[in-house]
Formats: structure tokens, C-alpha cells, sequence
């Protein structure tokens, strides 16, 4: 079995193996530039697992920022019946593609 780490950004975690590239919430570094997830719950070599309490001393985990990009618009709408009330917002997340590097 090959490398992978669960890293947490933006409050989610995601499962990652040396070069996928993923959608991860909006990072601050520019496009083309190295980034690292601010946390690395767990880390396998392919073999033994280790697993932080919360985080993993020492490991790290290397983006490469792809693009930043919107996500999909989500619509939200409420209505009450026989009221005449109907209230419809809309939202599109500020996401970044990322390429996973290394995981060490």
C-alpha cells in the first residue's frame, strides 16, 4: 500500500495520497506556490499507521496550490405557506486546488 495522511483544513478532514490534487477551503498562498495543511492527524508509510492525539509530531504534508477557484452555488430557499413569505439566498464557496507533493 502506498503513502497517505489524513490532514484537517478549513475544518475538514481529507484523506490525501501523494499526487491527488484536491479542493480544500480558500488558502492564502498564491497559485503556483507551496502550501502545507495547518494540521496532520494521521500518517501512514505504507506499512506501520501512526496516529496523533491530536496532530502527529514531525509529520508533514506538502501542497502545491493548483488554482484558486469558486465551488458550486448551493441555493438555500424558505417558504411559509399561506403567509406570503419566501426568502431565497444563494452561496458559492471560495475554494483552492491543491496538489499533494509529499507526505513524510
Amino acid at each position: 500500500m502506498e503513502p497517505y495522511a489524513i490532514v484537517e483544513s478549513g475544518g475538514k478532514q481529507h484523506f490525501v495520497r501523494k499526487g491527488d490534487v484536491i479542493a480544500v477551503d480558500r488558502l492564502r498562498a498564491e497559485a503556483g506556490k507551496e502550501a502545507s495543511p495547518p494540521r496532520v492527524l494521521a500518517v501512514s508509510d505504507g506499512k506501520t499507521l501512526t496516529v496523533g492525539a491530536p496532530e502527529v509530531e514531525g509529520a508533514k504534508v506538502t501542497f502545491k496550490v493548483v488554482e484558486h477557484m469558486r465551488g458550486k452555488k448551493v441555493v438555500s430557499f424558505k417558504k411559509k405557506r399561506r403567509k406570503g413569505f419566501s426568502k431565497k439566498i444563494g452561496h458559492r464557496q471560495a475554494l483552492t486546488s491543491v496538489e499533494v507533493e509529499d507526505i513524510g
